[in-house]
């Protein structure tokens, strides 16, 4: 039973990273990673599929071993976010509050990216040695 939850939320998890590629509020990286911390304790198949998943995996291990991203996910992630607010802000009609609340959950969502390092071609030759070496 404990194994079949686990697994459930780390599929619903996952299906809301892969939602937020495409929503640029809703987060990708904390829904994967809980998604791996779920596989890791209920289904060792589905882990390991996630963390060597093409897309996927190096985010989440280059985030949960040395809180960094590439420099390409940040510049992509930071210009949907803008380009997403700046539209809800300019061209809707919604209430003013929702806006400042939006703009307020963006520029404190900006700041975590702008602080988390930059990934590097030596932390992923670091990651991928101490991988092997595990």
């Amino acid at each position: 039973m404990h194994r079949i939850v686990l697994t459930s939320i780390g599929l619903v998890s996952l299906a809301l990273g892969f939602l937020g590629i495409i929503l640029p509020l809703l987060p990708t990286t904390p829904f994967l990673l809980l998604s791996a911390s779920c596989f890791c304790r209920s289904s060792p198949r589905l882990y390991k599929w996630l963390m060597n998943h093409p897309w996927f995996g190096l985010y989440i291990r280059s985030y949960r071993e040395v809180r960094a991203i590439p420099f390409r996910a940040k510049v992509i992630a930071v210009s949907l976010l803008v380009v997403t607010i700046g539209y809800l802000v300019l061209f809707t009609s919604i209430y003013w509050l929702i806006k400042v609340a939006a703009c307020t959950v963006a520029l404190i969502v900006t700041i975590h990216i702008l602080r988390l390092k930059s990934l590097t071609s030596e932390m992923v030759n670091d990651m991928n040695q101490s991988n092997e070496l595990s």
